[in-house]
């Protein structure tokens, strides 16, 4: 769920500042351009008039002269304008910006758009490093007696839901509880964002709820006429300071148009400005849905609390290459009708983050192999391979030329820039021969170089291979048609050291084996290999690892899946608990 992050440099006060500089320029050089390129006055009226139209459904019925509002003829309100105001400003928060050893760096605005999700600015929170050191600061405002009211302060919580783009200018991320708190996130209520366009209008005005130069709450009320309408972005004249970036800015049925982001600078008078420019809301509900396939299970879940009105396309592109173009993948009878062996479960928390296809399935098929992978650590949850030794073909390896699997996103898959100058190994999870018999021998080599059948393994593990575990059972096993399903992954862990800002790498990887022994009985053994100590100093690793044969149900401990009934074929699932060190092959039990 860490979209949109290139870097996760971090954060300063200079930094901090030449973003929002630079942001103000691309704002003048936008302002500039527009007010260039003004329509004639009746394609105005004609845009208007289609615009209103679907305004109208956005009014409330009661409100019976809204309309006149908006087509300037009445300043009329009725009272509870204000006290709708005062309620949507009561999901408004201040956020400070911090380093990494707490130091603050400067402020924002940000609002709730669900229960516990905040959208901002990507200049403010750009990355998911700078928004764990930040903090969000809900109710920081005077009273009436202007005293200031007691605030509640939130950590953000970038681990749970991540997304940014720093062409939009906009961020999403969710907050954490504060058990020490009497109110959580929830409390303060959320703004509904509407993803159709059509919300305000050129001439119209509109209302903003900031948090000036990190000061407490205020509000600037119909002050704000609307200059200019872009695809992306607004222009309005009104009273911003810096702080106010992430403030939401409302029409005047308290509905969210834009999230404003910048001044427009004065070209000609230094530290004066000539308007405003927000980012439309109805262009950031446009990024999610062109984007929405991409996203996990739990992403689209938080995407659909914060647009529930999502018109979702996607532009699928046909010259991309499948990698098999054959429906095979894993096959659970391969074993016999009699011994079928299904896919690992995932757990529900595992399958709202998994990466999905367009087709929504999140089974990857490739020749005799399939794969699962994990959206947020790109990595495979696990491999399952079908293994014929009758049929198995001896095809040299050709090159190391690795590809990415067009079916999912380039970002949820482990590229190159991992492997790159270091000592690790892109280690196949199906090993190369494995899946390489039969009459599609070839196609199924080609298959096993897709990076989501790689995992970054430190070369002494990856060229010690296992032990050479399948081979050994293959020959090993007197079985009479010499087949074997093998399942193989890593093991996610909180703690798995994070290398080069971005990269959380494995220390363990698992590999459970099934077969059909000469006497009809399954067996089903499983195996677990550790580089822990070789990981912690990736340029001058050293160290031995060891490899344990450990009881099936230890993998299902360990990874959250689900073997079925594997367990009751497991040869050591009675005898040992905490598994056996595996120095040679004749140390394996079957």
């Amino acid at each position: 769920m860490l979209r949109g992050i290139i870097e996760q440099k971090e954060i300063s006060k200079e930094r901090f500042e030449a973003k929002q500089d630079q942001i103000q320029k691309q704002a003048l050089k936008r302002f500039i351009e527009n007010d260039s390129k003004r329509n004639s006055n009746l394609e105005k009226i004609d845009i208007k008039d289609n615009t209103l139209k679907s305004r109208r459904k956005l009014l409330n019925d009661y409100d019976s002269i809204a309309m006149e509002r908006i087509m300037g003829k009445s300043d009329l309100f009725p009272i509870s304008y204000l006290q709708m105001g005062t309620n949507s400003g009561n999901s408004i928060c201040r956020i400070q910006i911090r380093d990494d050893r707490g130091s603050f760096i400067g402020s924002g605005t940000g609002f709730l758009v669900s229960e516990n999700v905040l959208m901002t600015n990507n200049h403010v929170i750009d990355s998911m490093r700078t928004a764990l050191n930040s903090i969000a600061e809900f109710n920081y405002q005077d009273d009436v007696n202007f005293m200031p009211c007691p605030t509640c302060t939130f950590r953000l919580n970038p681990e749970q839901f991540f997304v940014t783009d720093e062409e939009l200018d906009f961020t999403l991320v969710a907050l954490k509880d504060n058990p020490s708190s009497d109110k959580q996130p929830k409390d303060f209520g959320h703004l509904h964002l509407v993803a159709e366009e059509g919300k305000i209008l050129e001439g119209e005005y509109v209302s903003i709820i900031q948090h000036p130069n990190g000061g407490p709450k205020a509000v600037t009320i119909r002050e704000n006429k609307v200059s200019s309408i872009l695809d992306d972005f607004i222009h309005y004249l009104t009273d911003t300071e810096p702080g106010s970036s992430g403030s939401p800015v409302f029409n005047d049925q308290w509905i969210v148009v834009a999230l404003h982001h910048s001044g427009v600078p004065n070209p000609n008078k230094k530290n004066t400005w000539i308007a405003n420019e927000g980012i439309r809301i109805s262009s950031i509900s446009n990024y999610f849905a062109k984007k929405y396939n991409n996203f996990t299970a739990e992403e689209k879940m938080f995407i659909g609390e914060i647009f529930s009105n999502l018109d979702i396309f996607s532009e699928p592109n046909p010259s991309d290459p499948i990698p098999s173009q054959i429906d095979v993948g894993y096959d659970s009878t391969f074993l016999g009708l009699d011994y079928k062996v299904d896919l690992p479960g995932l757990s529900e928390e595992m399958k709202k983050d998994v990466s999905y296809m367009d087709n929504g399935s999140y089974v990857l098929d490739y020749t005799h192999f399939s794969i699962v992978m994990c959206r947020s650590r790109c990595l495979a949850y696990f491999t399952a391979v079908n293994i014929d030794g009758n049929q198995a073909k001896n095809i040299k390896r050709s090159g190391d030329s690795w590809n990415f699997d067009p079916r999912i996103p380039t970002d949820a898959q482990y590229g190159d820039e991992l492997y790159a100058k270091n000592d690790l190994d892109r280690g196949h999870l199906v090993r190369r021969l494995d899946p390489v018999w039969g009459d599609k021998a070839i196609q199924a080599n080609n298959d096993t170089f897709h990076f989501t059948n790689s995992s970054p393994q430190h070369k002494n593990l990856n060229q010690k291979i296992w032990l050479d575990l399948e081979n050994y059972i293959l020959k090993n096993a007197q079985n009479h048609n010499l087949k074997v399903s093998v399942f193989t992954g890593p093991v996610f862990r909180s703690d798995d050291m994070i290398y080069r800002g971005k990269f959380k790498i494995p220390a363990e990887f698992w590999k459970v084996a099934v077969m059909i022994k000469d006497d009809g009985k399954m067996s089903a053994t499983a195996y677990l290999q550790t580089q822990k100590n070789m990981i912690e100093n990736l340029e001058f690793a050293y160290g031995e690892y060891k490899t344990y044969q450990v009881p099936v149900a230890r993998i299902e401990e360990i990874t959250g899946l689900d073997f079925g009934e594997l367990s009751q074929y497991d040869p050591i699932a009675n005898i040992e608990s905490a598994g056996m060190v595996i120095g040679a092959p004749e140390h394996i039990k079957l």
